[in-house]
């Protein structure tokens, strides 16, 4: 049930390892390299009646492998492949903090500003938390998905998420005194997009970065005003087998979590950010880069981006989690390179299974 890009013979890494011989040769022996380990650390999103994933390996400005594993709907038996979309949760913010970063350069905003002076209906207990806080998730903010009623029934929206703001009075912390990651800034985040660009947040998206860059399958879903082709649909393991779980309440939530895209539009998003195509480089390395506190102490949080120690360096990385979603991407900028795993069921650790791939396709070497 796998689906091959056609290989792109661009790692040099591998060829030397490949004796004379015919292009075709080579391009067996790369296939082979890449694709067994690969095959075997994916292989329980492969199994018969399971939903799947979507592998990325990108190097050095080219997809050096794609594959499809799996089922997009295990309803239907619709197959994944490499264009199949998935709801990308919370690796959203990276394109949230983006539209934000741009506005900033074109100075219709600034980073160290109050929130409030974008949004007119933040509650008073808000008015010390900037935007930097909201994109570092060091505003204090309570996560709206604790402040949802009982009886809610009807999914949320962005603006949903400012109103429930105000059925509390508190923060977590001084804004600035310390790091939680709360989904309720990205959710300002993207109301702020809003009023200052004067555009919806969904048709921001799409005019200033995917379209600009290519990306014509993705999109910030918006039910009943938008369509996702070939949809991969959610899942969750139950005692009688796979269960569709596609949707939550907060399933609808822009900013901090519904955009869809394919692993091959993805790549189309990795190469502008190593290129620096949307924001100065200077501005795009501070993203990448551990945010501080008030008081000076690093957090392992940029801007849309986690920031930790992996294979022995700070590096972007981020998860989405949502019902019936995982995915995780790991980005090497200085290598060039990145790994974007994109599953269709709620539950497996893609971010473990995505450090396994790089350390098979990359071997570090001390």
């Amino acid at each position: 049930m796998r689906f091959f890009l056609p290989l792109i013979l661009l790692a040099v890494d591998f060829i030397f390892l490949i004796p004379n011989s015919s292009a075709q040769s080579r391009k067996d022996a790369m296939k082979s390299n890449i694709a067994k380990p690969i095959d075997e650390i994916l292989q329980s999103y492969d199994s018969i009646g399971s939903p799947g994933a979507s592998v990325l390996v990108y190097e050095k400005g080219k997809v050096i492998y794609a594959q499809g594993y799996g089922l997009k709907n295990t309803t239907t038996g619709e197959k994944v492949s490499t264009s199949t979309c998935y709801r990308l949760a919370s690796l959203t913010k990276q394109f949230t903090a983006m539209s934000i970063l741009q506005l900033c350069q074109k100075g219709k905003l600034s980073l160290d500003s109050p929130a409030h002076n974008y949004l007119d209906n933040m509650p008073a207990y808000t008015k010390a938390i900037t935007i930097r806080n909201l994109l570092t998730h060091t505003s204090g903010l309570v996560d709206y998905e604790d402040l949802i009623p009982a009886a809610q029934t009807r999914q949320l929206s962005d603006k949903d998420c400012l109103r429930l703001m105000h059925s509390t009075r508190e923060l977590y912390f001084t804004p600035g005194s310390a790091y939680r990651y709360s989904n309720t800034g990205y959710a300002l985040l993207a109301l702020i997009v809003q009023k200052v660009s004067g555009e919806d947040f969904a048709g921001y998206l799409r005019r200033h970065i995917f379209q600009p860059l290519g990306m014509y399958a993705t999109i910030a879903f918006e039910e009943g005003k938008s369509r996702v082709k070939n949809r991969a649909l959610g899942h969750s393991r139950t005692g009688n087998g796979w269960k569709v779980t596609d949707q939550s309440l907060t399933s609808a939530v822009l900013g901090d979590g519904g955009i869809y895209t394919n692993v091959l539009d993805y790549s189309r998003w990795i190469t502008a950010l190593l290129e620096y195509r949307l924001i100065p480089d200077t501005v795009q390395q501070v993203a990448w880069q551990r945010a501080r506190l008030d008081n000076g102490s690093p957090v392992n949080y940029g801007f849309g981006w986690h920031v930790d120690e992996i294979r022995g360096k700070f590096l972007p990385h981020h998860s989405g989690s949502s019902i019936g979603f995982r995915n995780h991407i790991l980005l090497f900028p200085e290598e060039q390179r990145a790994i974007v795993l994109l599953t269709n069921r709620d539950e497996g650790n893609p971010f473990l299974l995505a450090q396994r791939i790089a350390d098979k396709v990359w071997p570090v070497r001390y």
